[in-house]
């Protein structure tokens, strides 16, 4: 998981930030069932990133 820039967002196509939000959602319902074993950083960063794309695509 690597950390998406606003800037680099920005450059995707409106369809390509769709499909990496719909990953993005998959991998925080994956994130949240494996709590335990991994620590809650991953979580966040998710939701940093989706958090992005949303406001952009205002």
């Amino acid at each position: 998981m690597s950390t998406l820039k606003f800037k680099d967002i920005q450059k995707m196509e409106k369809n390509e930030r769709e499909r990496k939000m719909k990953e993005l959602r998959m991998e925080l319902v994956k994130s949240k069932v494996n709590t335990s074993k991994s620590g809650s950083s991953k979580i966040k960063e998710i939701k940093k990133i989706i958090a992005r794309i949303l406001t952009l695509n205002k």
